[in-house]
């Protein structure tokens, strides 16, 4: 059986709908993760899905945490992750799951595959100018990292590699986790013919000529903090770490000089500095009471 987890935190609910009516019937089970204060009800869409409530907000890897145990307790053998936001193929959950089968064949023991991004804003495939690609294989890449959403694992390995990393909450979560499946001799696969359109960040900016993501201020504190506290772990890629700290005093910048809300954007970065030095995870209000 393979089951869908949507996560959904205050939902546009156009894109989540049309998101949902894409997705069911692609799988056996889809459950719905609610990290909204209020709930939300889609049974206009469809009649069967199971549904989890966090008004809280947990967050993103605790909420892929609730979905991933929902699925092992019902069967399932394959699980799908998908944010929101994403525009999936009608046959994606069919084609991703047929390649993780296919790959049993394969010496790489591939954990987990994902498709190719193709980013809303730009209009363009994700491309890496920096990750190398680790095998190639007919359809299949090997790689150093995907995103969670349109990720498919297999349920059966997640015991050797263990859930996704609560204590950081959102960002660097997917990432934090395919490193960790590939420090086990795990593979990460992306899918050459599967492609999912996507939207990274909330909006774009540029800064003479070179365009760069821009997120809500509250992202930034997660996205500051996590970059020191993964940096210390060893098998966080060397060039990730290179590449993140390096890009911390031009982010600073941006966020304080070019956007709105420059004072809130300041102190959600200097408390993510404070934080990540000090090596405090969890949720934001759990430190900044």
């Amino acid at each position: 059986m393979i089951g869908t987890i949507i996560v959904v935190y205050n939902p546009d609910l156009a894109l989540t709908e049309r998101l949902i009516t894409r997705v069911y019937g692609q799988t056996d089970i889809l459950v719905i993760v609610d990290n909204s204060a209020q709930k939300n009800d889609f049974t206009k869409i469809v009649e069967h899905y199971d549904y989890i409530h966090c008004p809280d907000n947990i967050g993103i890897a605790a909420a892929h945490n609730k979905g991933l145990k929902h699925l092992l307790a019902s069967g399932c053998e394959y699980g799908l992750l998908l944010d929101q936001d994403s525009q999936i193929p009608s046959d994606m959950a069919f084609s991703l799951s047929s390649l993780l089968v296919a790959s049993k064949s394969l010496e790489h023991n591939i954990i987990a595959i994902g498709p190719q991004i193709h980013c809303q804003f730009t209009d363009k495939k994700v491309r890496s100018l920096i990750q190398k690609e680790v095998f190639e294989y007919e359809d299949l890449v090997g790689v150093t990292q995907i995103i969670a959403s349109g990720m498919m694992i297999d349920l059966g390995l997640l015991d050797t590699v263990g859930l996704k990393d609560d204590s950081l909450f959102i960002d660097g979560v997917d990432h934090e986790w395919c490193w960790r499946a590939r420090r086990l001799n795990f593979s990460i696969a992306r899918a050459k013919k599967v492609e999912m359109v996507h939207r990274l960040g909330d909006s774009r900016a540029k800064f003479i000529g070179l365009t760069y993501k821009v997120g809500s201020p509250i992202r930034l504190y997660y996205q500051f903090r996590n970059i020191l506290l993964l940096s210390r772990r060893s098998y966080v890629p060397l060039y990730w770490k290179i590449r993140c700290i390096c890009f911390i005093p031009i982010r600073i910048f941006l966020n304080a000089i070019l956007q709105d809300q420059k004072r809130t954007r300041i102190r959600y970065m200097c408390r993510g500095l404070i934080d990540g030095i000090k090596g405090s995870s969890g949720p934001y209000q759990q430190n900044w009471s």
